[in-house]
């Protein structure tokens, strides 16, 4: 595996030939097509065959890995042609192994809407362990705001991907209500009722788990928090479903702001089986530009993350988005959550240059728009998320977690097929 950075006057049959691997494999796994225009800086992910397979008449694709010793769902990750196509014909050349050993099993979990592309979805399913779709609210009388996501839970299902159901206090008019947590917390009563209804909906429709998200919590709710968690615990465990919390990135106990004042990670990572590291948005919407999840603070969060929680409960965050900024920035200017596949399209459109940071481990780049305003994109790409995995490797940590999976991100799944083994199947407890 290597990665390569565009330098001027490369193009793909270039490189494909500097390499001697395929063209079309180069576009594949960095999500290219023959008409895109490479970017100087832009990085590309270059995987080398190792083993590879001609197909014979009568060959399946379950024949296939029977005889390499390997899984159908393998062949279709290094093969993602197979994804959206499954059909084999003879001559057909398959890749059955890279020359990167594999460094372990990880659990990769993704969250989505229920709008999500389809063709989106069935792209990045062979390559998680589980799909948390977003997500239920509940009433002041206990029922649930339900959302479409059956069809989520049927795709999930048929990858032998495990669906877990998100519980969070959004409510009847789609917005997020601290006033309707505070009421959770606080009234037990409520709790048992809303509990049971997850429960219920879980056991009705295929969920496999669920994802409790609530964030903002103002601090007199602190132990009632702890306490919903633990009863929503015991509960779901007696029922047979792990539970899962998403948390804000603390990098110390008793760090202040509403954000993170609730989160107390050493409680929560005891009553619950795994959680999420929300280690995004430092650069964000709203914000002045920055990376969107920088290195050298992400590590600093996981460094405190795992003083407090096994390692072997934390997923860590990565996000699958970037933000473009109009320059010069104000206060209270909002930039433009973008694709990370359309950020380097967007560099190609502007003729920019992508640049890398090294501290925060990201790309960036800066162009003028028709109008001749200045911007600044930051965005991820695959130096970025080799760094984060690299990350996730040091501390031994369960996996990731990707917000979202809404956007295609081609070469990021591609490395995580080449590098890892995909953990498969229901979740356990505890």
């Amino acid at each position: 595996m290597e990665i390569y950075v565009v330098q001027r006057g490369d193009t793909v049959r270039s490189i494909a030939n500097r390499f001697g691997v395929s063209y079309q494999r180069i576009l594949s796994d960095n999500g290219l097509s023959a008409s895109d225009t490479l970017v100087v800086g832009q990085a590309l992910l270059i995987l080398f065959p190792d083993e590879v397979y001609t197909v014979r008449p009568g060959d399946t694709l379950s024949s296939i890995a029977r005889n390499f010793g390997t899984t159908t769902g393998e062949l279709r990750r290094n093969n993602p042609e197979l994804i959206l196509n499954p059909t084999i014909y003879p001559g057909q050349q398959l890749t059955i192994s890279f020359t990167e050993e594999k460094r372990r099993t990880l659990s990769v979990s993704g969250y989505a809407y229920p709008n999500i592309n389809r063709t989106t979805l069935r792209q990045t399913l062979p390559y998680l362990s589980r799909l948390t779709v977003f997500g239920y609210g509940f009433t002041a009388e206990g029922n649930l705001i339900s959302v479409n996501d059956l069809p989520l839970i049927e795709a999930a299902l048929a990858e032998n991907v495990s669906p877990f159901m998100l519980l969070s206090s959004i409510t009847e008019d789609g917005n997020f209500s601290g006033e309707r947590a505070s009421l959770l917390f606080r009234n037990t009563e409520l709790q048992n009722r809303v509990i049971a209804a997850v429960i219920a909906t879980m056991q009705r429709k295929g969920y496999q788990g669920l994802d409790i998200d609530f964030e903002y919590i103002p601090p007199e709710d602190s132990e009632g928090f702890l306490r919903f968690l633990e009863n929503a615990t015991n509960q779901l465990h007696a029922a047979g479903y792990p539970t899962h919390v998403d948390l804000a990135p603390k990098t110390y106990a008793d760090q202040p702001g509403l954000l993170y004042e609730a989160h107390d990670y050493g409680a929560i990572g005891a009553i619950v089986d795994t959680v999420l590291l929300m280690t995004y948005e430092w650069g964000y919407a709203y914000g002045p530009p920055l990376a969107v999840a920088p290195l050298n603070r992400v590590r600093e969060v996981v460094e405190y993350a795992v003083t407090e929680i096994p390692r072997n409960k934390i997923l860590m965050g990565i996000p699958n988005y970037g933000y473009d900024w109009t320059l010069p920035y104000e206060k209270g200017d909002r930039a433009a959550n973008i694709g990370v596949q359309y950020a380097v399209r967007l560099a190609a459109r502007y003729g920019a240059e992508i640049q890398f940071d090294g501290p925060s481990a990201s790309p960036f780049f800066y162009y003028r728009d028709e109008a001749g305003r200045r911007h600044v994109v930051w965005f991820e790409d695959i130096r970025s998320i080799a760094a984060k995995y690299d990350l996730i490797d040091e501390f031994g940590l369960l996996g990731s977690g990707y917000w979202t999976i809404m956007r295609p991100f081609r070469q990021n799944w591609a490395f995580l097929g080449a590098t890892y083994n995909i953990r498969k199947g229901r979740p356990t407890i505890g």
